[in-house]
C-alpha cells in the first residue's frame, strides 16, 4: 500500500514539475468562491461536490465558461457527499485514473458534520471507516477522509467557523490533523480574518492546510496585506475560540502578524460607492411591485475606488457599463427606521431611541390634555408608527447599519432570509444591501453571475469563502507545490519503505 501511495504522489510531482497546472476538487463548494480564488492563482478546476442545485449551476456557469454546454451541465450536476463515492465522481467527471485525477482538495464542510464526535472516535476515523455510521454529520467527515485516501491529493485546505476549535470542549481541527497525519500529511491550522487580505469584511474563519510528505514543505499561511483596526471585543471572541487549543502541543500556529507598512483595510464606501443608488421612487416596477430579478441590469455611477475597479476588471469576469443583481428587498414598514439609524447602530440601540421618542409623544399628549391610554387603539397605532415590533432581547443582532469608513460585519447565509444585519450606510436610500453589494463585500467580481432567486443568491454569497482570501491561501500553496523536489520525495520514499 505504501508503494502504491508513493507512485501516485510521485506521478503528480513529476507532472507539476513538467509544467502541469495543479488540479483542484472543491468539496461542499457552494457557488465557487473558494475555487475562484484558486483559479486566479493559476490552478485548474476539475469540478466540485455541491448538493444545492442552484449553487452547483452557479459554480459551473461561472468557473467553467470555456467548456461546452454539455460539459457544464455535467459539472453543474448537484451531488451529495454522503452518496457520491470518489470513484463515481471521477467517472462522472471523466477525470481518468482515480489516483491521478486531483492534486488539491478544498473542503468547506458544514460545522454540523462534527457534532457529538468524541476525540477518540474522531481520531480513529482514519483507520476505522465504519465508525459512527449512524451519525450523518460525522459521515461528512468520514466521506472527506475517504476522498483523501482515494484521490491522494498533494495538498488539502479546510475552512470552517472558529467555533469548531471549541466544539463541546473539543478541538476538532486538532483531531482532523491527527487523522490526516496517519495518511501521511503534515498539517497546520490557524484563524484568518478576510479583512486582513483586502476583503471589505470582518470575517474570521478557521483554515487548515495540509501537505503530503511528498511535497516536502510545512504548511504556511499568507502574510496579511492590509492593517485592520479590529472592534472592541474581537480579542475576546478569538480567545474563546482558542480556549481549547494547546498552542504548545497542537498543530495550531498564530496568524501572520499585520505589518505597519501594509495598506489600511478596505472600507464599505470604497467597496460600494460606484454602484448605483437605489431609491424607492426609482425602482423598476412590475405591477407596482419592486423588481427583484437578479438578472436585472444596473449602471455604475461616479468614480470607482481601486477596489471597485478590481471587481469590475477581474480577469475573465470583466463588466462594461452595467452589472447584474443590484436588487434589494421591499421592506416599506421599516424605511423610516433605517433612515433614522446611526452608523454602527444595532437593533437594541435603535429600539431604545424609538421608545424614548414614543414616550416624548405620550408626554406631549398628556401636556395638551389629550392623553393616550395604553389600552386604546390610538396608543397602539402611535406606538406602531414609531417603535418597530421586534423584542430587542430576542433579536439583539437583527439590525445593523453599516459604517462607511470601516469594513463590513460578517455576511452569513442567513442573508437569504433576512438582510437587516446589513443596512446600507446611506440614510437617504433607507434600505438593506443589494445582492451585488453583498457580493462586493465578499470580494466576488462584478461579472460573477448568480443563479436562482434573490434569496438563493444572498445565501450563496453568505456561504462562500471570499475569493480574495482564497487567492491569498492558494498563492502560498502554489509556492509549496512549485518548490517540490526529488530530494523531498526520496526522503518520504525511504521513510515509507
Amino acid at each position: 500500500m505504501a508503494e502504491q501511495s508513493i507512485d501516485a504522489f510521485e506521478r503528480k510531482r513529476l507532472r507539476l514539475a513538467a509544467g502541469g497546472k495543479p488540479r483542484v476538487l472543491d468539496i461542499c463548494g457552494g457557488a465557487g468562491g473558494f475555487s475562484l480564488g484558486f483559479m486566479k492563482a493559476g490552478f485548474s478546476l476539475v469540478g466540485a461536490i455541491e448538493s444545492d442545485p442552484v449553487a452547483a449551476t452557479t459554480y459551473a456557469d461561472n468557473l467553467h465558461k470555456d467548456v461546452s454546454a454539455e460539459r457544464r451541465k455535467i459539472l453543474g450536476t448537484p451531488r451529495d457527499l454522503l452518496t457520491t463515492s470518489p470513484g463515481k465522481l471521477v467517472k462522472a467527471l471523466d477525470l481518468g485514473a482515480k489516483t491521478d485525477a486531483v492534486d488539491v482538495i478544498l473542503a468547506g464542510l458544514p460545522c454540523q458534520a462534527f457534532a457529538r464526535i468524541g476525540r477518540p472516535k474522531l481520531g480513529s476515523l482514519a483507520d476505522d471507516p465504519a465508525a459512527y455510521q449512524t451519525d450523518p454529520r460525522a459521515g461528512l467527515y468520514r466521506r472527506f477522509l475517504r476522498y483523501v485516501r482515494a484521490l491522494k491529493p498533494l495538498s488539502i485546505v479546510l475552512e470552517n467557523v472558529p467555533d469548531i476549535l471549541n466544539h463541546g470542549g473539543h478541538n476538532v481541527p486538532e483531531e482532523i490533523s491527527r487523522s490526516l497525519e496517519k495518511c501521511g500529511y503534515i498539517c497546520r491550522y490557524t484563524l484568518l480574518n478576510a479583512a486582513s487580505y483586502g476583503v471589505p469584511q470582518l470575517r474570521e474563519r478557521l483554515f487548515l492546510v495540509a501537505h503530503h510528505k511528498t511535497v516536502g514543505a510545512i504548511p504556511e499561511f499568507p502574510a496579511a496585506t492590509h492593517n485592520v483596526a479590529f472592534p472592541p471585543g474581537y480579542t475576546g471572541v478569538r480567545f474563546f475560540a482558542l480556549k481549547h487549543v494547546d498552542q504548545r502541543k497542537s498543530h495550531y500556529v498564530p496568524a501572520p502578524p499585520q505589518q505597519v507598512a501594509n495598506r489600511p483595510a478596505i472600507s464599505i464606501s470604497e467597496a460600494l460607492r460606484d454602484l448605483a443608488a437605489i431609491y424607492r421612487k426609482r425602482w423598476v416596477t412590475r405591477d407596482g411591485t419592486p423588481d427583484r430579478r437578479i438578472t436585472q441590469m444596473a449602471g455604475y455611477v461616479g468614480s470607482a475606488s481601486a477596489y471597485g475597479l478590481a471587481m469590475r476588471k477581474w480577469p475573465g469576469f470583466e463588466t462594461g457599463a452595467d452589472v447584474t443583481a443590484h436588487v434589494v428587498r421591499h421592506t416599506p414598514r421599516d424605511y423610516r427606521h433605517f433612515s433614522a439609524m446611526r452608523h454602527g447602530e444595532q437593533y437594541p440601540e435603535m429600539h431604545r431611541r424609538a421608545i424614548k421618542k414614543f414616550e416624548r409623544l405620550l408626554a406631549r399628549h398628556r401636556n395638551a390634555g389629550k392623553p393616550l391610554h395604553g389600552n386604546s387603539n390610538a396608543w397602539h397605532e402611535a406606538k406602531a408608527a414609531i417603535v418597530p415590533p421586534y423584542d430587542p432581547d430576542k433579536f439583539p443582532n437583527k439590525w445593523r447599519k453599516l459604517e462607511p469608513d470601516k469594513p463590513s460585519c460578517t455576511l452569513t447565509a442567513h442573508l437569504g432570509k433576512d438582510s437587516y444585519s446589513h443596512i446600507h450606510y446611506d440614510s437617504a436610500q433607507a434600505r438593506t444591501i443589494s445582492v451585488r453589494e453583498a457580493a462586493r463585500l465578499q470580494s466576488f467580481p462584478d461579472g460573477f453571475v448568480f443563479h436562482g432567486s434573490m434569496n438563493s443568491a444572498f445565501r450563496q454569497v453568505g456561504n462562500a469563502v471570499p475569493p480574495l482570501l482564497a487567492y491569498a491561501i492558494a498563492s502560498e500553496i502554489a509556492n509549496a507545490l512549485r518548490a517540490m523536489n526529488s530530494g523531498a520525495s526520496m526522503v518520504y520514499r525511504e521513510a515509507a519503505e
